[in-house]
């Protein structure tokens, strides 16, 4: 399986995968799944929108045990972060097959859509329709770098944008959600332990900063005379280093856009999007807060407009507690793995559903700590362990 989904998308320049979403890699992805799902006698469906289901048993019956996770990357991303947890899904099935495992309630994969938000800008678009925490006129406002729609998107890749919606219905057949992720992040690398349980996900957001100067000549304006609005932009920057460092934080302004993006011109706009995650609300909003008003003064210095607008959020999700109980007794009794449990400053699709159905996570050990990036990377041997714990944890759930 590895083999087989390792090309699709992959950049040969930098290594790492532009798999967005609605895009003919996408649609390679998805058929991907889909004979995957059809290899194994599966029932396979695409729900109202766009996420890949794949089911053993009756869906209607009702307290499904679902596994899974998202097959889409951020721009040139690793191979792992998504991907990991949809093979691993199929590869703990394989295993439970061998193990003559009977099921008493219904089992079911599924690849959500637009995980990341790399095209559209937000994140776990598909889970967040299915919860219905992005509405229908939300989802249609969204356009990609190009000016494309997201139903202009989904209509091109043969999709239906006005069926998309809240599917309550869907959500209330299943009983527990178990996502298997690589861990993004070095804490099982350094406590020794191959897989990990997780505990909460760190509130986090992402936040637009407009800087508006005047554009004008970089060869002929004094210094002076200029409203440039980059060097608000580099000091905001170094600011949100400082307000992170200081309450134990992260904030990172990853990605930025320039007009009119000349190098003998001075910039009239620049835009920059902030991603803040922190441990609890409070000290995130401090760090955003502490950002803000510094970006303010910076931008009043130089005679900068700026405009902030918050285009996502994310509260802190902590996962369901019997569920998170339930998988550390599984593996903790039922077999000899040591499974700490650790918390993340990471979004997923489980974070999204949390609200709505029981969810948990399990992660597989990163021994470089990288993610989104091509030096993503998670050993055999790991992986391996990771599909056994999963496998048990299926096991354990489905049967009871």
């Amino acid at each position: 399986m590895w083999r087989d989904l390792k090309p699709i998308g992959r950049n040969p320049d930098s290594g790492g995968y532009r798999r967005f979403a609605w895009t003919e890699t996408d649609a390679e992805c998805r058929t991907w799944f889909e004979e995957q799902a059809r290899a194994r006698g599966l029932a396979y469906e695409v729900d109202r929108n766009g996420n890949q289901w794949a089911w053993l048993g009756d869906p209607a019956a009702g307290d499904a045990v679902v596994t899974g996770s998202h097959l889409d990357s951020v721009p040139d991303g690793g191979a792992f972060d998504g991907p990991l947890g949809v093979v691993s899904s199929f590869a703990a099935l394989d295993e439970l097959r061998s193990r003559n495992v009977q099921f008493s309630k219904p089992l079911a994969i599924v690849n959500f859509g637009d995980e990341e938000g790399a095209r559209f800008g937000l994140a776990c678009v598909g889970s967040r329709l299915a919860a219905g925490e992005l509405t229908v006129e939300q989802a249609h406002r969204l356009r990609d770098a190009d000016g494309v729609s997201l139903p202009e998107a989904m209509e091109a890749a043969g999709f239906d944008p006005d069926a998309i919606g809240a599917d309550p219905e869907r959500l209330a057949r299943i009983g527990a959600f178990v996502e298997l992720h690589v861990e993004q992040g070095r804490v099982l690398d350094l406590s020794g332990d191959r897989v990990g349980i997780a505990s909460a996900i760190w509130p986090h957001g992402r936040w637009r900063f407009d800087f508006r100067g005047e554009a004008n000549h970089a060869g002929t304006t004094r210094l002076v005379d200029r409203r440039d609005p980059m060097l608000s932009y580099a000091e905001t920057v170094l600011a949100a280093r400082r307000e992170a460092q200081l309450a134990g934080a992260v904030a990172t302004f990853g990605k930025i856009s320039v007009e009119p993006n000349g190098v003998n011109a001075i910039p009239s706009l620049v835009r920059g999007w902030l991603d803040s995650r922190a441990a609890d609300q409070v000290t995130l909003d401090t760090v955003v807060t502490g950002i803000e008003r510094a970006a303010r003064e910076y931008a009043d210095v130089h005679g900068i407009e700026l405009d902030v607008v918050r285009e996502s959020f994310t509260p802190v999700v902590e996962f369901d507690h019997a569920l998170r109980d339930e998988l550390a007794r599984i593996l903790g009794t039922d077999t000899d793995l040591k499974v700490p449990v650790l918390g993340t400053g990471a979004g997923h699709d489980a974070g999204i559903l949390s609200g709505t159905i029981p969810t948990a996570m399990l992660f597989v050990r990163n021994p470089t700590g990288v993610s989104h990036s091509p030096a993503e990377y998670a050993a055999e041997d790991d992986c391996v362990a990771g599909v056994l714990a999963l496998a048990d944890v299926l096991e354990g759930l489905a049967r009871r």
